[in-house]
């Protein structure tokens, strides 16, 4: 597939425009689906479970469209969840083969407004171990593949779910992401994602945060106008940001960290977009000093570990290897630790109040193009060695700040896709959504 391919498979809003005048039916678009995963989840391996209901819930979605009463939104329109969400009768296994044995009766609560909302649950979309890597592999479920070339990953967490939604195995997916994981592998796939800020997506009934609130649950999908539908399913908020120009501050490099020359090409021709849709862009420097911050990340992750292996020790037992030592690094942490590192998130989270005084803020959601599938990150860019995090400078400031960002294409590098990211200030979901919808529906887009 190529990134253009994407506009073969019909995004959640046309789908829902056919079924109103009723030139298809949610039986039809499942079956449609069911049969494009049989012929290329072989060699994706984007679905750790699918679900066996998939037909049952497109007839009783049929039914209400043919009574003339759906039961809301979203109704008939089949989805893909990633696999560290609750939903009911699918094991949420979060990549761990003692998780997959067991198999929730409940939804959480994001996968539940999906389905009050009439969405279809195709499966559950794999993910790492405990989604705490830029790539997606387990022991349990193995290696997922990119869709647009399947030697290289989707990237991670999420990579189940973009693989899946971006060759049209299902129309939109739900995500998290806690430092990236639905930004960076939306760009890596030629999608659109919203992490959105703290608080905006309920959550309750799931699986233990490894990562605190800097985890965020948000759609991914293949159009800005369903990025909308879809957050305002999640959120309950229906509100729509005012028009008119913005101030967006574009940081194209963090520091002195690498960043791939074609992600930087295509960063400077994002900017001249912006500037065409009459929004005010003024290049520079984060303000922040983010060294403190990658030390913070890595420390919550091997906490959080160490809480889930006191909490559920079966889950650790079966646990790959390297976080095993990940929790037992997190349980030697000490209190005196884990209250400076904390304080260090709450001075971040005030040195971004106002967001320095413009609207929004452009970056890249990575800094490096895909990587071979099986590797768990690339160890060179631009030229430069890097560590497991080089490719992902631009996005856990974001998530430890509590606000929301959307990861948006940027048109093909040598026909891999390129992702771009639009940081907002709290609660600035809508204003969001309204440049993107805006970036979508602008000539050649």
């Amino acid at each position: 597939m190529s990134p253009r391919d994407l506009a073969e498979s019909p995004d959640a809003t046309a789908l829902l425009a056919d079924y109103r005048a009723g030139r298809s039916d949610p039986v039809a678009a499942v079956e449609a689906h069911l049969a494009r995963i049989e012929r290329l989840e072989p060699e994706l391996n984007a679905f750790s479970a699918r679900a066996e209901d998939a037909l049952e819930q497109a007839r009783a979605a049929r039914d209400r469209w043919a009574g003339g009463a759906p039961a809301g939104p979203l109704d008939g329109v089949p989805v893909i969840v990633k696999d560290n969400l609750v939903s009911a009768g699918l094991p949420a296994a979060w990549g761990n083969a003692e998780l997959g044995r067991r198999v929730p009766e409940h939804d959480e609560l994001p996968v539940a407004a999906l389905r009050a909302a009439g969405a279809i649950v195709l499966g559950k979309g794999n993910t790492p171990e405990f989604a705490v890597e830029g790539y997606t592999a387990n022991m349990t479920y193995g290696v997922t593949r990119n869709p647009v070339d399947p030697a290289l990953t989707p990237g991670g967490s999420s990579g189940g779910v973009v693989a899946a939604v971006a060759a049209g195995m299902a129309v939109a997916g739900l995500g998290t992401d806690g430092g990236g994981s639905i930004r960076r592998p939306a760009g890596y796939t030629g999608l659109w994602g919203l992490k959105p800020g703290i608080g905006t997506v309920r959550r309750g009934g799931g699986l233990p945060q490894v990562l605190l609130d800097f985890e965020t649950v948000g759609p991914i999908t293949r159009s800005a106008r369903d990025l909308s539908l879809f957050h305002a399913v999640l959120s309950g908020r229906t509100r729509r940001a005012p028009g008119g120009p913005l101030r967006i501050l574009a940081v194209p490099v963090i520091g002195d960290a690498p960043c791939d020359a074609g992600i930087r090409a295509a960063f400077a021709a994002t900017v001249e977009r912006l500037r065409g849709l009459g929004h005010a862009v003024q290049e520079g420097a984060l303000p922040l000093d983010l060294g403190p911050l990658n030390e913070v990340w890595s420390q919550m992750a091997e906490i959080g570990l160490a809480h889930l292996a006191w909490r559920d020790p079966p889950v650790l037992e079966a646990a790959a290897e390297k976080y095993r030592d990940m929790a037992k690094r997190g349980a030697e942490v000490s209190a005196v630790t884990l209250y400076e590192a904390l304080t260090r998130v709450f001075a971040l989270r005030e040195a971004v109040r106002g967001l320095w005084g413009v609207d929004a803020v452009l970056m890249p959601t990575a800094a490096a193009p895909p990587w071979p599938a099986a590797e768990v990150f690339p160890a060179r860019i631009d030229g430069a060695e890097v560590g497991p995090r080089g490719h992902a400078v631009y996005t856990g400031w974001v998530n430890a700040a509590g606000l929301p960002g959307l990861a948006f294409p940027a048109g093909p590098d040598g026909g891999l896709p390129v992702g771009m990211q639009l940081v907002g200030d709290a609660g600035g979901e809508e204003m969001l959504l309204s440049v993107a919808e805006a970036l979508d529906a602008a000539p050649g887009a």
